[in-house]
Formats: structure tokens, sequence, C-alpha cells
């Protein structure tokens, strides 16, 4: 898997047992707390492995560092990447770092797969339920403080959310036997429920009442505070989204919202709906179910409230 196709990593087969996992991201601050912008950015990277059913297994450090940048914050954005890595279990083997005016760092990893149990946006067939990990917010909520308008709180669930991995969420699809996941992430959550639609040749229909949302959501969205990926985001897939029934402009720029390390979005078959509860519940892992595939239709998505 590569170029061809829309999946959130590279793969490339060993063998009948192994297929290696490939995949890179890295961006500039979100947060100011240099540890959380460190942990954040290797929770992002490291996502995409899960999406696709793999484990990590080693990552390589992408940095670009400004000169003036004082070595203990260097170090901090370091050492969060480093701890977040081991906390997946895999390891840091190197990396590369350049002069940049910019902070931005990032990881490329390598992760392990078994071929006939990769998890692929082309999977998800009607009748499944749609179930989601992580609740949207976090583009307007980090920009929202980014300008000086964000409450403490607000910004520590976000930051909670965003260093959170996906691990969980990713082992209980596997042991199911799930074949459709993709991550929340840069695309929003309707980016990316097209790409699956599209992939799967599908139509997904999400229940908007029930996205879950990050506190201080809604209010910031009130203010009109989303980043500039989140317009570009509806400019690209408001095409191929119907609307059914009253949403508030708000409520739906929080579908288009760009999210940094978001939670997976998985197409479930139902008979495994209680299965997947008794997983997440053994791994105390969240989850949501905000809607269910069906036939094909004009569009590959369609939003219900």
């Amino acid at each position: 898997m590569g170029l061809g196709e829309p999946d959130d990593a590279a793969v490339y087969r060993l063998d009948d047992e192994r297929a290696l996992i490939v995949t890179t991201d890295f961006f500039t601050p979100i947060v100011d707390d240099p540890y959380q912008y460190g942990a954040i950015a290797a929770a992002n990277a490291l996502s995409d492995v899960y999406a696709m059913g793999g484990r990590p297994l080693l990552a390589l450090n992408i940095a670009a560092l400004p000169p003036t940048l004082p070595p203990a914050i260097s170090g901090q954005i370091l050492l969060g990447m480093a701890e977040k890595v081991r906390e997946a279990g895999a390891v840091i083997a190197g990396g590369h770092t350049i002069q940049d005016k910019e902070p931005k760092v990032g990881l490329a990893v390598i992760g392990l797969a078994a071929p006939d149990r990769l998890l692929t946006k082309g999977g998800a067939r009607a009748g499944d339920l749609l179930v989601l990990t992580k609740p949207l917010g976090t583009g307007c909520i980090t920009t929202a403080a980014k300008n000086d308008r964000a409450e403490a709180r607000d910004i520590a669930e976000a930051v909670r959310w965003m260093m959170h991995l996906n691990r969980d969420a990713a082992e209980a699809a596997l042991a199911l036997g799930v074949r459709a996941v993709t991550d929340i992430t840069g695309f929003g959550l309707l980016g990316h429920a097209t790409e699956m639609a599209e992939a799967s040749g599908v139509t997904l229909v999400i229940d908007a009442g029930r996205v879950p949302l990050m506190a201080g959501a809604e209010r910031y969205a009130a203010q009109w505070i989303f980043p500039g990926g989140s317009s570009a985001n509806r400019e690209a897939y408001e095409p191929g989204v119907h609307l059914e029934g009253a949403l508030s402009e708000e409520r739906l720029m929080l579908l288009y919202d760009a999210q940094t390390s978001g939670g997976l979005l998985i197409a479930l078959p139902p008979a495994q709906r209680d299965l997947f509860a008794a997983e997440m519940a053994a791994r105390t892992a969240p989850w949501w179910e905000i809607g269910q595939v069906v036939e094909r239709g004009d569009t590959p998505i369609i939003i219900q409230e």
C-alpha cells in the first residue's frame, strides 16, 4: 500500500506473516509547554501505525529547531517524544535535526503488522456501526489558546486527549477482526470519513448529536474560533456531504474541525458491538457510537441531526 491508496501509512509485505508499516508526521507547536508539544507530536505520528493495525517498533526523530532556542526547552521537546514512544513499547533509534526559525518536530515510525489483519479505510460494509474513540475539538481549542482566548481547563483537557495513544482502541479492533479503521487528524471527522466512504464504496451516516465534543469546543465554535485547516476541509469535502435536518453552522464546522492526534473512526459489524464494548471496558478505553454505514447513495456522507 502506497501512493495508490488513501490509507494512513505505507505498508510493505515482508512475507506471509509480516508486513512493515511506515509513516511520518510533524508539525509546528500547538501548545506552549515543550514537553507536551513533543509528546503530542509523537502520539500523533504513532497513531497512523495503530490506524493500520500495527505495533510500533522504532521511530526516528524529525526536528527543525531555532538555534536561539534554549537547550533546556529543546531537551524537553525531545524528552516528551521519547517518553511517548517508550509508552508505545517502541524505541527512538535515531533521527535528524536542522535549524529553522520556527520549531517543527515529529517522527518517522516503523511498525509491524500481520498482512491478513491490516486495518484499512476500504473495509467498511453496509450495516456496520460507526464508532469514534476520542471527542472532537482540538482544532478550535488550540486555536483559541494561541489567541489567549481559551480557559486553562479546556486546554488541559485537549492536551490530555492529544497525548493519549490510540493503542487500546486499535488492539480492541484487532481482537475482533475489524477491517475498516482510520484516525481523525488534519482533515477533520468529515474529511477522513469521506476517505473511508470512498475507499469502501459506501455512504457513512453520521448522527451529529451523538458525536462527542471536548469541553469548551462549542463555546469557541460559537465565537468562530477555528484553524485555517477547518475552513479548507469544509471547502474540500462539503460537496460530498448531504445534510438532513437543521444543524447550526458552529456544530457543522466542528465536524470539519482539523484535529491533532484525534481518535480512531471504526466501522464495526453490529454483531460485534457487545464484544467491542467488553474489549474497550477491559482497557478502560472510551468510545462513542456515532452512526452507521449504508449502501452507497448520492453522496459519501449523510449528516443527520
